[in-house]
């Protein structure tokens, strides 16, 4: 009984001692529901801007407890993560420069615009590889241009005797009104003249 009670004394002594190791007393299972809680917050670029501007990313030791967490992206811990982007911001997260930089209000509106265009077209953009492409599709002919019928002509029975046929006689002059003979009349210059020495000898007896 004395080495028993002599052997506790050691172990409070020395709390480093493999026999005293801390237990929770529900078997870890409220630590764990807190760490998934955290984790996944990380998740939402607004709340590591606030982590960065309360200068949580300068504290060393909240540094290494950022690296403790990266146990969750271990495949029997990442099937109870509900928002997977808080393993990508995890793993930015060990990084100084990306704790340095969101730090700045628009670093952070950056990163939640990135976030916002990710959920918007991963989507679309995941179903164009999975899903098989469809053959794509003849182009149309168009359709064949027809000519109009055509009145059938009918062919001539012989062909026609230019030499043979009479010449057209000349049209006479009276189917345009003109008596026959010389069209205009010849002047009588000599009687022309007797009738003017008439009308003078008369006019000189008067």
């Amino acid at each position: 009984m004395a080495s028993n009670h002599g052997l506790k004394e050691e172990e409070a002594d020395n709390p480093s001692s493999p026999t005293n190791v801390y237990k929770d007393p529900d078997d870890g299972r409220q630590r764990f529901l807190l760490e998934l809680e955290f984790v996944q917050c990380l998740a939402n670029p607004t709340y590591i801007h606030y982590l960065a501007q309360n200068r949580y990313l300068e504290d060393e030791a909240f540094i290494g407890y950022l690296k403790y967490l990266q146990y969750w992206q271990r495949p029997e811990y990442i099937k109870f993560i509900m928002y997977p982007h808080c393993l990508f911001f995890l793993e930015l997260l060990q990084n100084s420069n990306f704790r340095n930089a969101m730090a700045h209000p628009g670093n952070k509106e950056l990163a939640h615009r990135q976030q916002f265009y990710f959920w918007k077209n991963y989507r679309n953009n995941r179903l164009k590889h999975i899903l098989p492409r469809p053959l794509p599709e003849p182009a149309a002919l168009p359709p064949p241009v027809t000519a109009p019928p055509q009145a059938a002509v009918p062919a001539p029975t012989s062909a026609p005797n230019m030499a043979a046929s009479p010449a057209a006689p000349a049209l006479s002059p009276i189917q345009y009104g003109i008596p026959p003979g010389p069209g205009l009349p010849k002047n009588d210059m000599k009687g022309a003249g007797i009738d003017r020495r008439k009308r003078k000898h008369e006019r000189s007896m008067t």
